[in-house]
């Protein structure tokens, strides 16, 4: 069984380019990335760019078998996050087909969004923005709400990393990739939490100043001064990595 959708408001010619699974699979592009699971092209239709990643396993482990897919976990929290009022790509078509009540393949759409780079390419290639304290505080404000937000939903990004950040030349922020996010509970979402702000200070800790690293903290914490909790948690975040870099 088949079960396919497009986005609303598509033009004519999108809509016939991505018009089922068979047509997205049968597309040939701009090969981006792959892993076991999965593959990334890059697909051009009238100067917009379409980012087009194709799914053959559901997961990894028992999630080949049990538990959602991982291509529509992927499509369903960017979903969230647009409803959720967190900036991400548009999703244009998302679905799977099952053989047997099996999973077999799957594919996620999303629309390019231009004049974006992400966070981790610029801080390989020492973006001078980065050392710009206005354009620093601008951005780590825009990650502190929409982390925040997440958080405060019981959802965990779970792979929140430079390389799924992306900026514009307005410097606006977007959220991308996560399909292993989800939601939790109790001391589980709290691990969760951690692990999170761990991800963003794995990089941010040898590109940013600690003053800047606690003012996104506060930030994301929606203060204006450390309070006990928050620093034994802020000792959580800096000890999650060690021994593991």
């Amino acid at each position: 069984m088949s079960q396919w959708k497009l986005a609303e408001g598509l033009d004519a010619g999108v809509t016939e380019l991505f018009a089922d699974l068979d047509k997205v699979f049968a597309l040939q592009g701009d090969w981006i990335t792959g892993d076991p699971l999965s593959e990334v092209l890059r697909v051009e239709h009238r100067g917009v760019r379409y980012y087009v990643k194709r799914y053959w396993a559901a997961g990894k482990g028992l999630r080949r078998w049990l538990g959602r897919p991982r291509v529509k976990a992927e499509w369903q929290n960017l979903k969230h996050f647009a409803r959720w009022g967190i900036p991400t790509a548009p999703v244009v078509g998302w679905g799977q087909e099952r053989r047997g009540g099996a999973f077999h393949r799957g594919a996620l759409i999303t629309q390019e969004l231009k004049g974006t780079v992400d966070l981790a390419e610029m801080a390989k290639q020492g973006d001078p923005r980065l050392a710009d304290p206005r354009w620093v505080d601008n951005v780590s404000r825009q990650l502190a709400r929409a982390t925040r937000c997440l958080h405060q939903h019981g959802f965990a990004h779970n792979d929140l990393k430079w390389r799924n950040l992306l900026v514009d030349e307005s410097g606006d922020l977007f959220l991308i990739d996560c399909p292993t996010g989800t939601f939790w509970w109790g001391p589980f979402l709290h691990y969760r939490v951690i692990k999170d702000l761990a991800c963003l200070d794995k990089v941010a800790k040898y590109h940013l100043s600690r003053s800047q690293r606690l003012r996104f903290y506060l930030q994301y914490r929606d203060q204006t001064r450390l309070q006990g909790s928050d620093k034994r948690q802020v000792r959580q975040i800096l000890k999650f990595f060690e021994g593991r870099e």
